[in-house]
């Protein structure tokens, strides 16, 4: 198109003709640079593409799914149709359906391991004598139950104490906290409100007139609200409240990953290309959830590509105060010559480029069904932006991340 436009300017001989020149020389330059975008190469042999993923609406635990059973919910999001990735590599399979349900409404409690540990004996007892042995050796301390929590299995340490640990190694104030959890809620709302969730499937529950089709967390706040509420995990003196974390959340989620040739062969359009990925690990008590901070560093080396490469980023947001923790992180020379083994900082990403639709402060988080969430928004804002790729990156249990590359497929279309 530009290089008809550029000839047909070249054949007017006027006044004017040197400024159209120059209108077609631009027109050929912004051409050239649409050409340019960074691609990544295919390290499959098989270019695995992400097809397309659905979730349910992510609701607040205890309200609407709270009578329902994990596996129905999970079957909703399974009816509409990263280990895939390396088993379509090795040629394992063809068409993976990958996904996850959370369901905190209904959290299986547990007896003691005292207790456990008499049952099982008791199981295994040969004759009725053993047996009342064992019942009398019960003692009232055996019925007190172990109630489920949100921690870190290595430390027992609840992810609230961790992250307002790291909130103060990092410098995040109270305010900082709060404006940054404001912000998910405002960009979450806004993004529902112009109809960005087209991966939000409908879920009828027996019971309830009408269907669930909403996300029931994202709330707009003001500051002075924020202000008044107190300190959720470490009392008096803490920063992390129920309003800058991630809220206890029901979810369900699944999404289609094959080969581009399978894809083609069955006439469907991917979203994405699923370009790389890794995995971190680093101190499970003190860097708990800096996954990011070590996984995007680590990808982006990995691909040969700098953070301005990156057009759109979807970070899981287990607390306000653990985002912010990890961009300090990206942004300073001492982690980075303590931590990454790197001389200088890797620096700070775009911000109107990072959770542009919310995150999981706002949206919810539902454990086993966010990624899901993280890759199909990168999908769609791909497309919304005009950008070309994608990063995803999260915190999990046991000091873990993960960060994944994903870039536009050509055949991906707004919805």
């Amino acid at each position: 198109m530009a290089s008809k436009v550029a000839k047909s300017l070249f054949k007017v001989s006027s006044p004017s003709s040197t400024v159209k020149f120059d209108t077609a020389r631009r027109a050929l330059s912004v051409s050239a640079a649409l050409q340019q975008k960074k691609t990544l190469p295919d390290r499959t042999g098989k270019n695995v593409v992400l097809v397309d993923g659905v979730r349910t609406p992510f609701l607040v635990s205890f309200t609407d799914y709270a009578k329902m059973m994990p596996h129905e919910l999970a079957r909703h999001s399974l009816l509409y149709v990263f280990y895939s990735v390396g088993m379509i590599a090795a040629g394992a399979y063809d068409v993976i359906v990958a996904g996850g349900v959370e369901f905190m409404s209904d959290v299986p409690i547990r007896h003691s391991r005292k207790m456990r540990s008499l049952l099982l004996r008791l199981n295994r007892a040969k004759t009725p004598a053993q047996r009342l042995s064992l019942i009398a050796s019960i003692r009232p301390d055996f019925f007190a139950p172990e109630l489920p929590a949100v921690a870190e299995f290595s430390s027992g340490e609840t992810m609230g104490h961790s992250a307002d640990r790291l909130a103060a190694a990092f410098g995040a104030s109270r305010a900082e906290q709060d404006e940054y959890a404001l912000r998910s809620h405002t960009l979450a709302a806004n993004a529902r409100d112009k109809g960005y969730f087209t991966d939000l499937i409908p879920v009828k529950v027996e019971g309830k007139d009408g269907v669930l089709d909403k996300d029931n967390g994202i709330r707009v706040s003001t500051p002075e609200q924020l202000q008044k509420l107190k300190p959720a995990f470490i009392k008096p003196h803490g920063t992390v409240t129920a309003a800058n974390a991630s809220f206890l959340t029901d979810g369900a989620s699944a999404c289609l990953i094959m080969s581009e040739a399978k894809a083609k062969e069955l006439g469907l359009k991917p979203k994405a290309y699923v370009r790389d990925f890794t995995y971190v690990a680093q101190d499970p008590v003190d860097q708990l959830l800096l996954g990011p901070a070590y996984g995007i560093p680590t990808i982006l080396d990995k691909a040969g590509l700098k953070m301005s490469d990156i057009d759109t980023w979807e970070i899981h947001e287990a607390f306000a105060g653990q985002i912010l923790a990890n961009l300090k992180a990206l942004d300073s020379d001492w982690f980075a010559q303590t931590y990454l083994g790197r001389q200088t900082k890797v620096g700070n990403p775009d911000l109107k480029k990072w959770n542009a639709w919310g995150g999981s402060l706002s949206i919810g988080h539902p454990f086993a069904a966010t990624g899901v969430r993280l890759a199909m928004h990168t999908a769609h804002r791909l497309v919304r932006e005009d950008g070309q790729l994608g990063l995803i990156s999260a915190c999990a249990a046991g000091g873990q991340g993960v960060a994944m590359l994903l870039e536009r497929h050509p055949d991906a279309k707004a919805e």
